[in-house]
């Protein structure tokens, strides 16, 4: 796919989330914030944080037990690690399913830019089988990166991050903060 092509569907999938959010009944925001709702903050496209990759399975799938936001503990899959270059330096991030005939993958992660211009507890990738699989690699995009629901209200409970997706570079791509 061409950069401007790439672009424009990044761009497209942004606005069609910001009308959702802004008007849709089952929108994360608050129906009182609906009218000064004037969309999303989010990094601009950048390619450099996009990613064709090889899933490197896990022979043994371990139950990884993650709290979420309102303390309860959920279980999940620890099936695979994506490995990748950022700025010449090596990065590795986990990816979880819920169960094993799940076609998706759940890829939580903290950088250095959560809790200063994106989301504290972090932020989601969700990769789909049937979108992100390409002739083998997997397309890691953090430029869909984006807050899990409990960024916008406290009626949703969110898995925060498990300790090995915490990055210590900043990934300038996707969602940042919400600011009301």
């Amino acid at each position: 796919m061409e950069i401007s092509e790439w672009k424009k569907r990044i761009e497209l999938e942004r606005e069609n989330k910001d009308m959702f959010f802004g008007q849709h009944f089952q929108s994360p925001i608050p129906p009182e914030e609906h009218m000064n709702f004037k969309g999303l903050g989010y990094y601009p496209p950048d390619p450099k944080y996009r990613f064709e990759l090889e899933l490197h399975e896990h022979k043994e799938k371990e139950i990884v037990k993650v709290q979420d936001t309102i303390g309860n503990e959920r279980n999940f899959l620890q099936w695979g690690e994506f490995r990748f270059k950022i700025e010449g330096k090596d990065y590795t991030l986990q990816a979880y399913k819920s169960e094993p005939m799940e076609k998706r993958l759940f890829i939580p992660f903290r950088d250095a830019t959560s809790g200063k211009e994106t989301y504290g507890a972090g932020r989601y990738i969700d990769l789909d089988a049937s979108e992100h699989y390409i002739d083998g690699k997997w397309i890691l995009d953090f430029n869909k990166a984006y807050n899990p629901w409990c960024a916008y209200s406290e009626h949703y409970a969110c898995p925060f991050v498990p300790p090995e997706n915490w990055l210590k570079v900043e990934l300038r791509a996707g969602e940042k903060d919400y600011k009301k």
